[in-house]
C-alpha cells in the first residue's frame, strides 16, 4: 500500500474497551468508533463518529474459535524465550530447521505450544517456524477421489443389489480440516459409503438403473452439507456399477425376452394385415386390365430368369386355354346325346325278344 499524503483524509480509530485490566486478556471488540479528522480549511472543526459493528460472521475463520489471541502464560513465554535462544546460538545450522516451504497447492497450519498461530494458514511459500515450539501441518488443497467400496444395498422394493461410487473432494478450508476433525479424509469415505446406502435404500430397482444422475446429484448435496463443518467440499459424486443377483438377471432376461417375443408377433401381424390389404387392392387394379396380368408375368420372368435357374415355371394364362375347354366339353355333350352302334344294337335285340 502506497502512504498517504498529507492531502489524504485521516482517521484516527477510537476502540472502545471493556475495561479490562493490563495483566487480563482482553478478547475481540465487537464495535468501535471511527473519528475521521480532515485537514481541509472548512472542515477542520467538523467531526463525524461512526459506529461499526463487526458480527460474529465478520471473524476470519468463519466462527471457528481459537486460542491464538490470547495471552501467553508464563511457561510458554520461557519455552519460546529458550527456543529462540537456541536457534540464536546454532544459527548456521538453525536456517535449515526453522524455514519451511510449502507448494502453490498446499497450506501449513501452525500450532505454538498447542495453540493456534495467528494469521491462519501459511502459504503458499517460505514460513518461519521456532524449533521445539512450534508444530505445523501440510493440507493439500487438491482434489482427491477415492472409491466408495461396494455396498449391498435393499432397495425400495426390497432387492438386493450392489453399487459402487466414486466420490470427488477438495479443502475448502485447512484450518477446519485440522482443528475440527482428526483424520477427514477417513472419516470423508465413511461418510460417503454411509450416504451411498441411505440414499438407495429410498429407491427402486428400475430408478436405480435409469436415474444415475439424480441420485448422483442428491449424494452430493447431502455429502457436501454434513463435510461443511471439517472444512471440506464435495465436488463431484458418480454412480459406477449396479450389479444384480444372477437369478434377477435371468429372470429379467426372461421378462425382456418374452416381451420382444410379444411385440414381434404383434408387428408380424399388423404386417401381414397390412400386405393382406396391399394384395386386394393390387388385385382389384389388375383385375381391371387383363393385359396388366400378362405384364406381371412377364415382369416375374425376367426376375426369374435373372437368378440363372436351370428351371424356369412359366404361368401360362387361363385364356388361351378357354377355346381348348369349350370344345372338350361339347364334345362330351355329343357323346352322351348320339348313340354307339354298340348300343343300337343291343337296344334293336331287346326289342324283337
Amino acid at each position: 500500500m502506497h502512504p498517504a499524503s498529507p492531502h489524504q483524509h485521516r482517521s484516527r480509530l477510537n476502540v472502545s474497551g471493556t475495561g479490562a485490566t493490563p495483566g487480563q486478556s482482553q478478547s475481540p471488540p465487537d464495535s468501535f468508533t471511527l473519528s475521521p479528522q480532515q485537514h481541509h480549511p472548512h472542515h477542520s472543526q467538523q467531526q463525524q463518529q461512526h459506529t461499526v459493528q463487526i458480527s460474529s460472521s465478520a471473524h476470519p475463520y468463519q466462527g471457528l474459535k481459537t486460542s491464538e489471541n490470547d495471552d501467553m502464560g508464563c511457561v510458554e513465554l520461557l519455552a519460546t524465550a529458550i527456543s529462540v535462544l537456541i536457534m540464536i546460538l546454532t544459527f548456521p545450522i538453525s536456517v535449515f530447521i526453522c524455514f519451511k516451504v510449502v507448494s502453490e497447492y498446499e497450506r501449513a497450519v501452525i500450532f505454538r505450544m498447542g495453540r493456534l498461530r495467528s494469521g491462519g494458514a501459511r502459504g503458499p511459500g517460505v514460513f518461519f517456524v521456532l524449533p521445539c515450539v512450534d508444530d505445523y501441518y501440510p493440507v493439500d488443497l487438491r482434489t482427491v477421489s477415492f472409491d466408495v467400496p461396494p455396498q449391498e444395498v435393499l432397495s425400495k422394493d426390497s432387492v438386493t443389489v450392489t453399487v459402487d461410487a466414486v466420490v470427488y473432494y477438495r479443502i475448502s478450508d485447512p484450518l477446519k480440516a485440522v482443528i475440527q476433525v482428526s483424520n477427514y479424509s477417513h472419516s470423508t469415505r465413511l461418510l460417503a459409503a454411509t450416504t451411498l446406502r441411505n440414499v438407495l435404500g429410498t429407491r427402486n430397482l428400475s430408478e436405480l438403473l435409469t436415474e444415475r444422475e439424480t441420485i448422483s446429484h442428491t449424494m452430493q448435496m447431502s455429502l457436501d452439507e454434513a463435510t461443511d463443518p471439517w472444512g471440506v467440499k464435495v465436488e463431484r459424486v458418480e454412480i459406477k456399477d449396479v450389479s444384480l443377483p444372477t437369478a434377477l438377471q435371468r429372470a429379467m432376461a426372461a421378462e425382456a425376452e418374452a416381451a420382444r417375443e410379444a411385440r414381434a408377433k404383434v408387428i408380424a401381424a399388423e404386417g401381414e394385415m397390412k400386405s393382406s390389404r396391399a394384395l386386394k387392392e393390387a388385385s382389384e387394379i389388375i383385375s381391371a386390365s387383363p393385359s396388366a396380368l400378362q405384364l406381371r408375368y412377364l415382369q416375374t420372368l425376367s426376375s426369374i430368369s435373372a437368378e440363372k435357374n436351370s428351371t424356369i415355371i412359366f404361368p401360362l394364362p387361363m385364356e388361351l386355354l378357354t377355346p381348348f375347354l369349350n370344345s372338350s366339353a361339347q364334345l362330351a355333350a355329343n357323346a352322351h346325346a348320339t348313340p354307339s352302334p354298340l348300343h343300337r344294337h343291343q337296344h334293336q335285340h331287346q326289342h324283337h325278344q
